[in-house]
């Protein structure tokens, strides 16, 4: 298919599906309505996005249909929505076993009562980090904390801003991240250089996010630890051992799903392979929405794109950019990076393919503009996983949303990790840290 001519219009359908999701959801919290977010489903929301998109598109109607569905299909789509329902049917069969009770009152009785919070972001922050996967951190984690945050006074939408905020400083910097892997491609930039210069801005934010929930969020006054049965932790450990030593997702979670059933039938009187099987089900149609929700945002971002919306916003950027931009002026070319991945990701709520379609520009702007490739490909990263953490559509807060039944929104607020980040990014290209150099 030919490339796309620019078209500002192509951004419609986006700003109407976010009027429609995030307008509704603000107007009914404002109304004091009880789950505000949750009485226009965003699956609903998008559905006049995508007629307007389509129709938005020339040519013939099989012709535009086939490509919304082009998007649906696209392989981190598919990835995706195999993650959500195999997630989904992990946290089903080990809560129905016990085996969330279990770990819960066995973290409690290792993890010191005040350092609950920060601790549980070190922890996802380690195993994003091994594991290269953001969402498989969310999927492995979240059940945890959402069991402790039932037992203890800890607000939940907190716990799970704390876990995705981990997940996604982790995702940034892990080495075997699609992301990374991305960023440092389309700059030329050698991997272990990337990590280097990209700590030295994530990182401390990490430190300092730790610092503020350890001195901001409350304690618990007190934890009562109820017995538990070792057994039915070991799912729990399997998978993140798994996941520490870099096992495919995919293996990680059926493992634990397999191994939950197995506990379960050996332990628990009456339970057995149909049980087993309709608790998977049950989880598989736990993730009805969230899956249905990727898959049709997939089909409007391609529709957008070849619409010309995403050639629109790198066409605007990039006359921003020759316009300011010289070879004393690196500072106007990291801005033009940071913003082009920014939107980018805000389109597609998805920041490895975002990286990669704007990858091309940001290496010619730092070319232009004499950026250090550590440093575009750092920036590249940063601020798509800070959209990427922040939009209430985005997969991982779409996957923490679902296997807690809390709004994307009130999750994303308490991302402070990523709300940092921004601010790490913003400070860090306006003062120019860390220096470029060799």
């Amino acid at each position: 298919m030919n490339t796309p001519s620019p078209k500002a219009s192509a951004l419609l359908p986006l700003i109407v599906f976010l009027i429609l999701f995030i307008g509704t959801g603000a107007y009914l919290t404002f109304q004091n309505v009880n789950m505000a977010f949750y009485q226009l489903s965003a699956a609903v929301a998008i559905v006049p996005a995508i007629i307007i998109a389509i129709a938005q598109f020339k040519g013939k109607l099989n012709q535009r249909i086939a490509l919304f569905l082009q998007g649906v299909g696209e392989s981190n789509i598919i990835t995706m929505s195999f993650i959500y329902i195999m997630a989904g049917a992990f946290a089903a069969v080990a809560k129905s076993i016990g085996g969330v009770d279990a770990t819960v009152n066995f973290g409690l009785s290792l993890i010191p009562v005040d350092f609950i919070v920060p601790g549980f972001f070190i922890i996802a922050a380690f195993i994003a980090t091994a594991m290269g996967t953001s969402m498989g951190t969310i999927a492995a984690i979240a059940p945890i904390g959402l069991g402790i945050s039932s037992q203890t006074e800890i607000s939940s939408a907190l716990m799970l801003g704390v876990i995705v905020g981990g997940a996604m400083f982790g995702d940034n910097l892990s080495m075997i991240s699609d992301t990374t892997i991305a960023a440092t491609r389309t700059q030329n930039c050698e991997m272990k250089d990337k990590f280097i210069f990209n700590s030295k801005i994530a990182l401390p934010t990490a430190i300092v996010t730790i610092v503020l929930l350890y001195f901001t969020t409350s304690s618990p006054s007190a934890v009562e630890i109820h017995d538990y049965e070792f057994i039915k932790v070991l799912p729990y450990i399997t998978i993140l051992v798994m996941a520490v030593c870099g096992v495919n997702v995919f293996v990680v979670l059926l493992t634990g799903i397999v191994f939950s059933g197995i506990i379960g039938i050996y332990s628990i009187e009456d339970y057995g392979f149909l049980t087993f099987s309709q608790h998977v089900y049950n989880g598989f149609a736990s993730m009805n929405e969230i899956m249905i929700l990727s898959m049709m945002l997939g089909g409007l971002g391609e529709l957008i794109k070849q619409n010309g919306g995403i050639a629109f916003v790198l066409q605007a950027i990039d006359k921003f950019a020759k316009k300011n931009s010289d070879e004393h002026s690196p500072k106007t070319g990291e801005w033009s990076i940071a913003a082009l991945v920014s939107f980018a990701d805000i389109c597609l709520a998805n920041n490895t393919v975002a990286i990669i379609l704007t990858g091309g520009l940001a290496k010619e702007i730092k070319d232009k503009s004499k950026i250090d490739p550590r440093r575009s490909a750092s920036i590249l990263d940063m601020a798509s996983c800070v959209f990427q953490g922040l939009i209430p559509y985005g997969a991982q807060l779409l996957l923490a949303g679902s296997l807690s039944k809390i709004s994307p929104m009130e999750i994303a607020v308490n991302n402070w990790y990523c709300i940092l980040l921004a601010l790490a990014v913003i400070l860090s290209i306006s003062f120019g840290f860390p220096k470029n150099k060799a």
